[in-house]
C-alpha cells in the first residue's frame, strides 16, 4: 500500500511545484525590431539600430533622455554651470562599475569625450563635441568640461547615444562585445537573428524588473505579423505593418501603442550631384510628391506631413508644407526652366524599413508622372551606410532621421546630402552660442524656413511609432525622443 501513496505524494509535489511556477512572475522578455545593428558601438556609426538595442540598457552617458524628451541626470548625479556658460562641472555617481568590473570614473569620461572629438574620430555626430575646448579631471568623481563658447544645447547633446561613456580597457572589442555601465550586460549576438542581454546584478542604480531580454530582428512585415500573432515574441517595437494594427487592437491578448518619434522621413537629394545641385530641380522634385498618398499607401495613414526638417510636436515647429505642395504641373514647369523639359534619370536607393521600400515605389510613380525616371536599388542597412551615407553614391534616397533636434545637420557641407549654405551655417553657430529661449526659438524657426525655401530635400512626414505588445506587459516607451528601446522600467503584470 505504500507505493501508491508515494506515487500520490510525488504527483502532489509536482502539482504544487507547477502551481508555484505558474504563479511566479515572468521576468524575461523577447522583443522584436526591424533593423539589426551593423555592429555594437554607438559611438562610431550613424545606425540608430545600435541605440535601439543598447541605449540606456547597456550604455549610459552623463545625461539621458526620458520618454517625454526631457533631460535627466545619467552617470552624472548633478552639475554646475559657470556664470558665462562655458564651463560645466559634472559630479559623477559613486560606486559605478563597467560590466567587466572596472571602475567608471572621471578618467573614462575624459577618454570618451576626447575620443569622440579627436581628429580621427569615427563618431557619426562629431559635431556634438566640436564646441568642447578641454576636458579636465578634477578628481575621480568630478570632471570639468570647458567650452569654446556658451552652448544652450550642451546638456541635450550629452544625452545622445553618440555621447555614452566607454572605457579604454574594453574599447578594442566594443563592436562585437559592448561593455557599458547600464542595468543590462551584453550576453550574446547571433548575427541575423538576435541579441541577448542579462540583468546587471552589480548595477549602481535601481535594478530592472527583467532578468533577461532578447532582441529578435524580423525585417519582413509578414513574418512580424505571424510571430506576434503566434506569441513567439512578447512585443514588437516599431511594428512594420501598420495595416495589421486594427487586428491587434481587436484582440484582447495584445495592446497597441502608437507614439510619436523624432523621425523626419525625407526623400533626400544629393545636393552635390547634378542635377540636384540646381535649386529649381530640387523644387520640382518637391512639388512632384504627394505626401498624403505616401502616408496612406505606405504607412496606412500613420504619419504627419512635414514641410521642413523639424518635428511637428516641437513647440518651435513651423508648418511650411505649402512651400512644397503637391503640384505636378508646377514641377514640370520648373524642370523645363532648369533645362530638363523631358526630365532625367537618377538612382533611388532604398534602405530596408517599410517606409522606404513601400514609399519608394509610390514616389517613383509620382516622379515618373513629371518625367523623372528612377532606377530603384534595395540595399541592406550596412550597404546603405556604406554607399549612401558614407560614400554619397546616390541621386535620391528615403530615410527617416530619428536623431533628436538634428536640424544642425544642414550646417555640415560634407554630410551625405551635401547641402552647403554659409548663411545657414552662421545661423547654427549663433544658435549654439545663444542660451535665451526666446531668441533660440526665433532662430529655429528661421532655420526651418531657409531649408524649406531651398528645397534641400523633399520633406515627407514625421514617422509614427507603433508598438504591439502582450497586454500584460508594462513600461515600454510609447514615444521615441531618441531611437531607443529602454527596458529599464519594463515589467510583467502580476
Amino acid at each position: 500500500m505504500t507505493r501508491p501513496i508515494a506515487r500520490f505524494s510525488l504527483s502532489l509535489a509536482a502539482l504544487l511545484l507547477g502551481s508555484a511556477a505558474a504563479l511566479a512572475q515572468q521576468d524575461d522578455l523577447i522583443i522584436a525590431l526591424q533593423l539589426e545593428p551593423p555592429h555594437l558601438d554607438p559611438t562610431s556609426a550613424a545606425a540608430g539600430a545600435i541605440d535601439s538595442v543598447l541605449y540606456s540598457n547597456v550604455f549610459e552617458g552623463l545625461t539621458k533622455f526620458a520618454e517625454d524628451g526631457s533631460i535627466h541626470p545619467g552617470l552624472a548625479e548633478s552639475w554646475d554651470i559657470s556664470e558665462d556658460g562655458t564651463s560645466y562641472t559634472f559630479h559623477l555617481h559613486e560606486g559605478v562599475t563597467f560590466h567587466d568590473g572596472t571602475t567608471m570614473d572621471a578618467e573614462d569620461v575624459k577618454f570618451s569625450l576626447d575620443r569622440a572629438r579627436a581628429e580621427d574620430s569615427q563618431n557619426a555626430q562629431k559635431a556634438l563635441f566640436a564646441g568642447i575646448d578641454e576636458v579636465t579631471v578634477l578628481d575621480p568623481l568630478t570632471v570639468q568640461i570647458t567650452l569654446k563658447a556658451p552652448d544652450g544645447g550642451f546638456l541635450f547633446n550629452m544625452a545622445w547615444g553618440d555621447a555614452v561613456v566607454v572605457a579604454p580597457e574594453s574599447i578594442e572589442g566594443i563592436k562585437s562585445n559592448p561593455v557599458g555601465t547600464g542595468p543590462f550586460t551584453f550576453t550574446s549576438w547571433t548575427q541575423g537573428d538576435s541579441i541577448s542581454l542579462t540583468r546587471n546584478e552589480s548595477y549602481w542604480g535601481e535594478a530592472p524588473a527583467l532578468s533577461r531580454a532578447t532582441f529578435r530582428f524580423i525585417s519582413d512585415p509578414t513574418a512580424a505579423f505571424a510571430a506576434m500573432m503566434a506569441q513567439d515574441i512578447d512585443a514588437y517595437a516599431g511594428f512594420p505593418a501598420p495595416e495589421n494594427l486594427p487586428q491587434f487592437e481587436a484582440d484582447p491578448r495584445f495592446q497597441v501603442l502608437v507614439g510619436s518619434t523624432e523621425g523626419e522621413t525625407i526623400l533626400a537629394m544629393n545636393n552635390g550631384l547634378e542635377p540636384f545641385d540646381d535649386p529649381l530641380v530640387r523644387e520640382a522634385v518637391a512639388h512632384a510628391i504627394d505626401r498624403q498618398a505616401i502616408i496612406d499607401g505606405a504607412m496606412f495613414g500613420l504619419g504627419t506631413p512635414i514641410g521642413t526638417h523639424f518635428a511637428p510636436h516641437n513647440p518651435d515647429y513651423v508648418d511650411l508644407t505649402d512651400l512644397s505642395n503637391y503640384d505636378p504641373e508646377a514641377s514640370k514647369t520648373l524642370l523645363a526652366d532648369a533645362g530638363y523639359p523631358d526630365g532625367f534619370t537618377t538612382t533611388l536607393k532604398l534602405p530596408p524599413p517599410s517606409y522606404a521600400r513601400r514609399g519608394g515605389e509610390i514616389i517613383a510613380a509620382q516622379l515618373r508622372a513629371v518625367g523623372i525616371q528612377t532606377e530603384i536599388t534595395n540595399l541592406e542597412w550596412a550597404q546603405w551606410l556604406e554607399e549612401v551615407f558614407r560614400g554619397k553614391d546616390f541621386g535620391l534616397t528615403i530615410v527617416s532621421h530619428t536623431e533628436p533636434m538634428d536640424i544642425n545637420i544642414y550646417a555640415r557641407p560634407d554630410y551625405y546630402f551635401q547641402y552647403d549654405n554659409p548663411e545657414f551655417r552662421d545661423l547654427m553657430a549663433k544658435l549654439t552660442a545663444t542660451t535665451d529661449p526666446a531668441a533660440r526659438s526665433e532662430m529655429l524657426k528661421q532655420a526651418q524656413q531657409i531649408i524649406a525655401e531651398d528645397h534641400v530635400n523633399a520633406f515627407l512626414f514625421q514617422l509614427a511609432f507603433p508598438t504591439v505588445a502582450d497586454a500584460k506587459l508594462h513600461g515600454l516607451w510609447k514615444n521615441q525622443p531618441t531611437q531607443a528601446t529602454d527596458l529599464t522600467g519594463v515589467y510583467w503584470e502580476k
